[in-house]
C-alpha cells in the first residue's frame, strides 16, 4: 500500500521516445486501462503496477531499453545481461567499475564514470547525447544505478546530493521521491554539466549480497517498477509517511506524530518546512495514493474508500480527490475500468 503513485507526467515522458520512433501506442495504453484522458490531466496519477507495464512493454516493443531517447538503441535484454556480468563481483566497486565498462563497448551510450572527491565518490552521467526533451532517460538512469547499487548490497546508499546539467524541471517536486537528498539544478550560479548522484566511499568496499537466484526475481519487475519504489530513506518525510501508512483508524493528527516521534509539533513543522513539504501535504499525498490504489483495482465502493481515508462524508473526499487529480473519483474508476 505505501507504493506511491505515478504522476501522469512520467507516463506523458515515456511516451515521447515511442512517439519518436513513429511507434503507435494507442492499443497498448487500452491494453494496460491507461486512458488517453487520464495522461492528458496534468495532476492525474497512476498505479505503479501500470506504469511497470507501460515500461517493460514499450522496451519490448521498441526494442530498446533506452525507450528511443538514445543516440543508439540499447536492445533489450542488456541490462538483464549487466547484471548477470557484475552479480559475482567481490563488492560494490568492481561490480559499479564493470557495470560501466560493459555499457562504454555500445557506441552512442550515455557515459558512465565513477570519481572520488576525498571521502565521497561521485557517480557521472555525461547525458549530452541524449534526446531527451523531458529529461527522463537521465533520471530514471541516476535512478536504476542508485537503487541497483542499494541492492546488490542489501542495504540503502545514502545520497548526499543529486546535480543535474539542466534548470529545474516543472516536475521538480517529484525529484525528492526520486533522489531524497539535497538537489542543485542548472543555474547562474551553478554551471554544472554533468547530472551526477554523490555518495560515501565507504558503501563501495561493501561485499554483494545477491547472486542469481536473487537476481531472477529482481529482473522480473526492475528496473521498470523503481520510479514507484516505496522510499526506504531517512528523511522525516520518508519516516511520516510510513508511520501514517499504517492501518490506523483515525489518521493521526500532527500533535499525536509528533509525541510517537518524541519531538515537539513546532520542531516537526520546521523539519518538514525545512525538507520542502507539511504535515498536510504528506498526509494528502498519501490518501491520493492510497484512493488511487482502491479505485485502480475496483475492489472498494467510493463510501467505504472515503471512510477509510478518514472523510466524514462522501461529498468531501469527491472534493479533495478532484483537487489532487482534477479527476472525481467516479471518473477516475471510469477510465480505470
Amino acid at each position: 500500500m505505501r507504493e506511491r503513485t505515478i504522476a501522469s507526467h512520467f507516463a506523458r515522458a515515456v511516451l515521447r521516445g515511442a512517439q519518436r520512433k513513429g511507434y503507435d501506442y494507442s492499443g497498448l495504453l487500452q491494453q494496460l486501462g491507461i486512458s488517453p484522458e487520464l495522461l492528458d490531466e496534468p495532476r492525474a496519477r497512476i498505479a505503479p503496477e501500470q506504469f511497470t507495464q507501460l515500461i517493460q512493454a514499450l522496451w519490448l516493443a521498441l526494442d530498446d531499453e533506452y525507450l528511443g531517447f538514445g543516440q543508439a538503441p540499447s536492445k533489450a535484454g542488456s541490462f538483464a545481461m549487466m547484471c548477470h556480468a557484475v552479480i559475482h563481483c567481490r563488492n560494490l566497486e568492481k561490480a559499479l567499475k564493470r557495470g560501466i565498462l560493459f555499457y562504454s563497448l555500445f557506441p552512442g551510450a550515455p557515459r558512465l564514470t565513477l570519481t572520488r572527491e576525498d571521502e565521497m565518490i561521485r557517480l557521472s552521467l555525461d547525458d549530452s547525447p541524449l534526446w531527451d526533451p523531458d529529461h527522463f532517460l537521465t533520471e530514471y538512469l541516476l535512478v536504476i544505478w542508485h537503487r541497483f547499487g542499494s541492492w546488490l548490497i542489501g542495504q540503502r546508499i545514502r545520497l548526499e546530493q543529486a546535480t543535474f546539467s539542466y534548470p529545474r524541471p516543472e516536475h521538480g517536486a517529484e525529484y525528492d521521491l526520486l533522489f531524497s537528498c539535497p538537489l542543485y539544478f542548472l543555474t547562474e550560479q551553478n554551471t554544472t554539466t554533468r547530472s551526477s548522484l554523490l555518495f560515501h566511499s565507504r558503501y563501495l568496499d561493501m561485499p554483494l549480497l545477491q547472486d542469481e537466484r536473487t537476481l531472477k526475481h529482481y529482473l522480473e519487475r526492475s528496473p521498470a517498477d523503481l520510479l514507484s519504489r516505496p522510499d526506504d530513506g531517512h528523511s522525516l518525510s520518508s519516516q511520516l509517511r510510513r508511520l501514517l501508512s499504517r492501518d490506523s483508524s483515525p489518521w493521526p493528527d500532527l500533535e499525536a506524530v509528533a509525541a510517537h516521534l518524541h519531538i515537539s509539533p513546532q520542531t516537526l513543522r520546521r523539519h518538514l518546512r525545512e525538507e520542502g513539504t507539511s504535515f498536510q501535504e504528506l498526509k494528502d499525498h498519501l490518501r491520493r495514493d492510497i484512493a488511487i490504489y482502491h479505485l485502480s483495482r475496483n475492489d472498494l465502493p467510493l463510501q467505504q474508500i472515503a471512510e477509510q481515508l478518514g472523510f466524514s462524508e462522501p461529498s468531501a473526499f469527491h472534493r479533495a480527490f478532484k483537487k489532487w487529480t482534477g479527476l472525481t473519483p467516479g471518473a477516475y474508476r471510469a477510465q480505470e475500468s
